[in-house]
C-alpha cells in the first residue's frame, strides 16, 4: 500500500526539518521508496515564517499552500493534494519512531476492516513526571472511548497529528466540519470515521511530539481542554472552544 504522509504547518520553521528527517528516514526503514511507494505533503497553513522554505529543503518533500487557517482546513487540502492509499496524518513538531511505519502497515494488512488507526504521544522537552501523567491520561481515555464505543454505541478515538487514514474511508466522509478547527478535530474525524468501519487506537503505536503546549498552558489545563473537547465532539457535535493559542518555539538567531 502507498503511503502519504501529511504535515500540516503553521509557522513551524524550528521543528518542521526534524520532523520530515524522521519520516524520511522511517520509509528507508521500512524499505519503500519515497516517491514511488511514499509521498511527503506539507500543508504551508498561512505561515508567516519560512516554514514553506524549510520544508522544501528536505530532499522528496512537496509543498502545498493553504490560506485558511486550521487544522482541519489543513488536514484536508493535504489529502487532496495526496495519492496514497493509507494517509498519514503527522503533525510538524511530531517525530515517528523506528519501527512506526512497519507496525502501521502490519496492522492495516492484518485488519481489512480497519479504516484508522492511532496511538499515543510521548512528550518531549518536558519532565519525566509529565509523562507520566499524560500517560495515565491516555488510559482514562481509553476507558471512556471504550464505554462509549461498546456500551454506548457512539464514538471512537484518534490522536490528532499521529493518525492514520485509508483513503477509501476519506472518501465516504463528505464535507469536513470546519467548526473544528484545532480542539475536537481529531474526536470529530474518529467519530465520522467509526460511521465506516473500525477505528483503532493502540498503544503500540507511539508518537514523540513537542511537550510546548503543556508548558506554556500547564498540564491541567490542557488535559481539561482536551477532556471537555472530547465529550463535546462526542455528544454534542461541537466543539467546546473554538479558540486556541499558538505556542511556537524560538528560532536561535
Amino acid at each position: 500500500m502507498k503511503i502519504s504522509f501529511v504535515v500540516p504547518a503553521y509557522n513551524e520553521q524550528a521543528l518542521l526539518t526534524r520532523s520530515l528527517t524522521a519520516i524520511r528516514e522511517e520509509i528507508v526503514r521500512a524499505g519503500k521508496i519515497l516517491g514511488q511507494d511514499a509521498e511527503i505533503i506539507v500543508v504551508n497553513n498561512a505561515s508567516t515564517d519560512r516554514t514553506r522554505e524549510v520544508a522544501e529543503a528536505v530532499e522528496g518533500v512537496r509543498v502545498v499552500d493553504e490560506p485558511r487557517k486550521g487544522l482541519v482546513q489543513a488536514r484536508w487540502c493535504g489529502f487532496e493534494h495526496s495519492t496514497g492509499e493509507l494517509i498519514a496524518n503527522i503533525d510538524a513538531d511530531t517525530v515517528i519512531p523506528t519501527g512506526w511505519l512497519t507496525e502501521v502497515l502490519r496492522q492495516f494488512e492484518r485488519g481489512k476492516d480497519l479504516v484508522a488507526l492511532s496511538g499515543p504521544y510521548i512528550y518531549y522537552g518536558v519532565p519525566r513526571k509529565v509523562n507520566m501523567v499524560v500517560a495515565f491520561y491516555y488510559r482514562l481515555a481509553w476507558l471512556a472511548y471504550v464505554f462509549n464505543h461498546y456500551i454506548l454505541n457512539v464514538g471512537a478515538m484518534l490522536q490528532g497529528g499521529n493518525f492514520i487514514v485509508k483513503r477509501e474511508a476519506m472518501l465516504k466522509l463528505g464535507n469536513p466540519d470546519h467548526r473544528f478547527s484545532f480542539y475536537g478535530e481529531d474526536t470529530d474525524m474518529a467519530n465520522r470515521l467509526s460511521k465506516v468501519g473500525r477505528v483503532k487506537f493502540t498503544f503500540r503505536l507511539p508518537a514523540q511530539s513537542s511537550g510546548r503546549r503543556l508548558v506554556g498552558e500547564g498540564v491541567f489545563t490542557i488535559g481539561l481542554r482536551y477532556t471537555m473537547n472530547f465529550f463535546w465532539a462526542t455528544f454534542r457535535k461541537k466543539p467546546f472552544t473554538e479558540e486556541w493559542q499558538d505556542i511556537r518555539e524560538e528560532v536561535s538567531p
